[in-house]
């Protein structure tokens, strides 16, 4: 008709399908003008108001969908898919509780047990976040028809938020019990002993899952973790890989099967897998954290510098990001850019020992002893009784010569703590070595 500028006559029960066609494809500009075609032949057709109303709703046309309503309310008062169209209404409005009761009054008008519209109220608890309520109508949607996924799925999802694992296996048991050939039900029940840290009893709810859809490639990804965390990798590695051949790879699997390599120590694959993970999502920070941490671990602190850099180009106010790239650079004696990327954590609110500890010690390897004492005075600020901090105050004070703020640090850090005064001879070898400080410590080991 729109093609040819030509009017047929079409019963308004086949406009209210193609109607439905258009919402349900995404087509609104064309269930908008089967509406207004539809209408001119059948203007007291209430099904196709009903349509309308719908639309009206999605367009956020709430006053003029609830007057179309209300119009067809008064004509059928006992039409349930009007006060279907009106909690719908009011579900966009974020009146959730009033559309749950037009729900239920259409539940009392309907002919049937109406599993739409019982799994309609479900969801409205759900937004409500009244998690026990929706669990009761998502059962009575299964109860009716035991073969929806989709209301399976919000079940198991009501137990995840109450965090009831144990109810999820026993109600998934009976439930398997009437649909032994479920994969799906087989995949969640796997997922929950997963959750209870029961993975060999996971492992036998994913391969039933194969068994029945030798393709189900989110129990192979499943089943791939709980072996991970048996610490059964080249398994894991098996699994993940299947995947990639059962459809497009994702960056998450080639970082997954990275690991699965670093952690049975052959970092060449994992390396590769890492890049992998890095070519299919340029932007996702784990592989380039992978791969930093990988070489930085493996003291290849050229390439932990190269991919640390690629972190920072992806977000340069990560403080971590700095932070791997300062150490990369302290390890090779980079000690400038080291200082000025502890800095740069500090300045994004980084103040853990660490930094400080680290931020001192490049001072300290530039021949900074002044604002090394600075930084360890500072940390004192955050951290009390720390020998760390007291053994490098010695030791600067010691090189700037202040003999007494030396002599009274150098105490206070053993006190603290004697056994890491190996922190001060292997920084301050030449003090530790000097006649003057060996009588310093024979004295305070005498007074002990």
């Amino acid at each position: 008709m729109l093609r040819t500028d030509t009017v047929y006559f079409f019963d308004s029960s086949e406009f209210e399908r193609i109607i439905k066609y258009y919402i349900d494809s995404g087509r609104i500009n064309l269930a908008k003008k089967a509406i207004s075609l539809s209408l001119e032949q059948h203007p007291d057709a209430n099904g196709l108001h009903l349509l309308k109303a719908e639309l009206l709703t999605m367009e956020e046309k709430f006053t003029d969908a609830l007057q179309l309503l209300d119009k067809v309310e008064a004509i059928e008062p006992t039409n349930d898919e009007v006060f279907v169209q009106k909690g719908l209404l009011l579900s966009k409005q974020k009146k959730h509780n009033k559309a749950i009761d037009l729900f239920i009054k259409a539940l009392e008008l309907s002919e049937e047990d109406n599993v739409d519209i019982l799994s309609l109220i479900g969801m409205e608890y759900l937004f409500l976040e009244d998690f026990e309520s929706a669990l009761s109508f998502f059962k009575n949607c299964l109860e009716i028809d035991i073969e929806d996924y989709t209301n399976l799925y919000n079940v198991i999802y009501c137990y995840d938020m109450l965090e009831k694992q144990q109810s999820a296996i026993a109600f998934l048991k009976r439930h398997i019990e009437m649909q032994p050939f479920s994969e799906v039900a087989w995949h969640q029940l796997g997922r929950q002993y997963t959750l209870v840290d029961n993975y060999t009893e996971s492992l036998v709810a994913f391969d039933y899952a194969l068994l029945i859809d030798e393709q189900f490639v989110g129990a192979y990804l499943e089943k791939a973790k709980a072996l991970e965390k048996l610490g059964r990798h080249e398994e894991a590695i098996d699994n993940y890989l299947i995947t990639t051949e059962l459809e497009d790879p994702t960056a998450y699997v080639y970082l997954k099967i990275g690991t699965n390599f670093e952690k049975i120590s052959d970092l060449s694959k994992a390396s590769t897998y890492y890049l992998k993970s890095n070519e299919q999502d340029p932007f996702l920070d784990k592989p380039l954290i992978a791969l930093t941490n990988l070489y930085f671990n493996s003291e290849d602190y050229q390439k932990a510098i190269f991919y640390s850099n690629k972190l920072l180009e992806i977000n340069d106010e990560n403080p971590d990001y700095w932070e791997i790239y300062a150490q990369s650079n302290l390890k090779i004696a980079f000690f400038e850019e080291a200082a000025k990327a502890f800095q740069k954590c500090m300045d994004l609110g980084d103040y853990s020992l660490k930094t400080f500890l680290s931020l001192a010690d490049s001072f300290y390897f530039l021949g900074d002893y002044k604002d090394a004492i600075k930084i360890l005075i500072k940390s004192e600020i955050y951290f009390h009784r720390h020998a760390a901090i007291d053994y490098r105050l010695s030791g600067l004070y010691f090189l700037i010569g202040s003999g007494k703020f030396g002599k009274k640090h150098i105490l206070k850090a053993l006190s603290i703590d004697a056994k890491k005064y190996k922190v001060f001879q292997s920084l301050f070898p030449t003090i530790h070595n000097s006649l003057s400080f060996k009588k310093l410590l024979n004295k305070y080991r005498n007074s002990l």
